[in-house]
């Protein structure tokens, strides 16, 4: 099985209670159980973390990017502000989805530019869960296109 990350960062781990009208009712131990349901499903093995710390979040990248194929990313706040964890996506260099529960491009000015955006091969804002679920879709046909990292291709 391919493995991929599933980062998530500030406040994320109050999921549930937090904001509800943006973020949804699901909590984040619910929310990493069904990625790694949907990830099995397409031959993905899903490794979930979740950091309140900038520097966490990149060590986590750091450290799996001889292991790991391609990521998943849901960096809170930090999305919009942290070039540093931009540049530990380009470093991992292995295709990154970006997925924000709520439609952060219709909400505070603030939170409609991304700075992680541009090392990501794709975006899904505004679809609550599901939009996990079009993230690990279009992780896999990023990595079913990519021959050196597919298992069944030479």
């Amino acid at each position: 099985m391919i493995r991929v990350l599933l980062l998530h960062g500030p406040n994320l781990n109050a999921l549930g209670r937090r904001d509800c009208r943006h973020y949804g009712r699901i909590t984040l131990e619910e929310l990493e159980r069904k990625v790694r349901q949907w990830g099995r499903e397409l031959g993905l093995e899903v490794v979930a973390y979740q950091s309140n710390h900038e520097g966490t979040l990149i060590d986590e990248i750091q450290r799996w990017t001889d292991e790991a194929r391609g990521a998943i990313v849901n960096f809170g706040a930090l999305t919009h502000s942290s070039y540093a964890l931009h540049d530990a996506l380009v470093d991992f260099g292995h295709p990154a989805v970006e997925v924000h529960l709520s439609k952060i491009s219709e909400r505070e000015p603030w939170r409609r530019q991304s700075v992680i955006r541009p090392a990501c091969c794709a975006h899904f804002e505004g679809h609550g869960a599901e939009g996990y679920k079009m993230a690990l879709e279009r992780l896999e046909q990023e990595l079913g296109t990519n021959s050196h990292t597919h298992p069944d291709r030479p």
